[in-house]
């Protein structure tokens, strides 16, 4: 039996007087689903805990953090970048990352993340304010890390996911959060080219992974990590986020579906979001979130 399962991250959003992202979207997969199988809320993110992938994938893989996972450890596997035994990885992000003596003279070995596509603020700054993007810098080392100004922000540190999985389950996914988790988890990790985790990823690759690695002996779980819906929120671009959930429904739901019911009674499809994220605000929320499943 292989589960094909997809994440939408960020897809919901909190309900209330106006349609939201998922309602607004043409989803002819997901409604098929939805009618032919069984629909459930999840709580993925444990109360008390940031609400993000880096909690919500955890959940969705099969471990359930008791305290905030550590960022930075997630960055680092997502990357093959090795952490010493003790030492540890934080994620800084900010436009005052400019010059980073203090760490490299407090021993830390850094290594720039920084993304093409920025965010809004507590994410990033905007693109379509003109604005310069952040810089994100993952720097690894012992010790606290030193005084680095108030617009810099440091990630908590925090747990390091354990390995609890193994090659049995393929997660396809872009560079990022998700990546790491489920590297660090045990799970096999790929990274089609052109998956950038944002609205101009290459979702044909995804699936085309996904169908591929399903095809591998002792393969029983594939998972597609699909990181555009959240993207587009925190930009608070209400129209990308419900052009990036169609893209999803059609460039990587369909064909998976299709695979699933030409498998009968040896595949499932399931798909659903880790967490929400509101355009109107750019911010998580952290309520739980939908999921549907159908076995053929």
């Amino acid at each position: 039996m292989t589960a094909f399962e997809v994440v939408l991250d960020g897809a919901t959003e909190p309900v209330g007087p106006h349609p939201t992202s998922l309602e607004r979207a043409a989803t002819p997969t997901l409604d098929e689903l939805a009618l032919r199988g069984e629909v459930s809320w999840r709580r993925t993110i444990p109360r008390g805990l940031p609400v993000g992938t880096e909690t919500a994938m955890p959940v969705l893989l099969g471990w359930t953090p008791t305290a905030p996972v550590a960022r930075g450890a997630l960055e680092a596997a997502a990357r093959d970048l090795p952490v010493p035994a003790g030492r540890r990885a934080h994620r800084l992000d900010g436009p005052g990352i400019g010059d980073l003596r203090a760490l490299r003279d407090a021993g830390f070995t850094l290594h720039d993340l920084t993304r093409r596509r920025a965010l809004v603020p507590g994410h990033g700054a905007s693109v379509r304010g003109g604005l310069e993007p952040p810089r994100t810098v993952l720097a690894i080392g012992a010790g606290p890390l030193p005084a680095l100004g108030s617009d810099v922000r440091i990630w908590a540190d925090g747990l390091v996911p354990p390995p609890v999985l193994d090659a049995r389950t393929v997660v396809v996914a872009a560079v990022g959060a998700a990546a790491g988790v489920a590297r660090l988890l045990g799970a096999d990790v790929i990274v089609p080219d052109g998956a950038t985790g944002d609205t101009d990823s290459d979702l044909r690759a995804k699936a085309r992974a996904a169908l591929a690695a399903a095809d591998r002996p002792g393969v029983t779980r594939v998972v597609v990590h699909v990181g555009a819906p959240d993207a587009a929120a925190h930009r608070r671009d209400a129209e990308a986020k419900v052009c990036a959930i169609e893209a999803a429904d059609r460039h990587v739901l369909a064909p998976l579906l299709a695979a699933v019911a030409a498998r009968p009674g040896r595949a499932s499809l399931a798909a659903g979001a880790d967490h929400g994220c509101d355009p109107a605000t750019g911010r998580h929320h952290g309520a739980p979130v939908p999921w549907v499943r159908w076995a053929s």
